[in-house]
């Protein structure tokens, strides 16, 4: 394992969760592993399945479906959707946290992070007596594609 490398110590730390569920890294799970390692976009599971199938075509929608799942419990990979539109999937390990706005209309969406809107949230928390282990944001309205029509 190389020193300092988040996408190794990632590898090491899934391959450990697939064990305590007495699986393993195969060849295809770890092609999938790599594709949330490498994308800085969400992706869904269709989109994800076409990729797949450029390096493996013997890869089938089931291991797909099947390895997004574990990816998931291991909390290497959220789902997140965007209003009515089917699931895409984010790595978030490796990541920076983020915020989202969606547009309702076309379904645009940009990941943003603002400093003062995170500590607003922690004063939030502090007010009601919480202390925040994580949170997700989604802010919806009409971009200005949208609007403007």
């Amino acid at each position: 394992m190389e020193k300092n490398n988040p996408t190794s110590e990632t590898e090491k730390f899934f391959t450990d969760f697939l064990s305590t569920k007495k699986l393993r890294l195969t060849s295809q799970r770890k092609i999938i592993f790599n594709e949330f390692m490498t994308r800085n976009t969400h992706i869904d599971t269709d989109e994800l399945f076409s990729k797949m199938k450029t390096i493996d075509k013997n890869i089938g929608l089931a291991t797909i479906y099947r390895t997004l799942k574990l990816l998931t419990e291991a909390g290497i990979v959220r789902e997140v959707k965007f209003g009515n539109e089917k699931p895409v999937y984010e790595a978030v390990i490796g990541r920076t946290h983020h915020d989202h706005l969606i547009c309702s209309e076309c379904g645009e969406n940009i990941e943003f992070n603002d400093p003062e809107l995170e500590a607003m949230q922690e004063s939030i928390a502090k007010k009601y007596g919480y202390q925040l282990t994580g949170h997700s944001m989604y802010l919806t309205g009409l971009c200005s594609k949208c609007r403007d029509k």
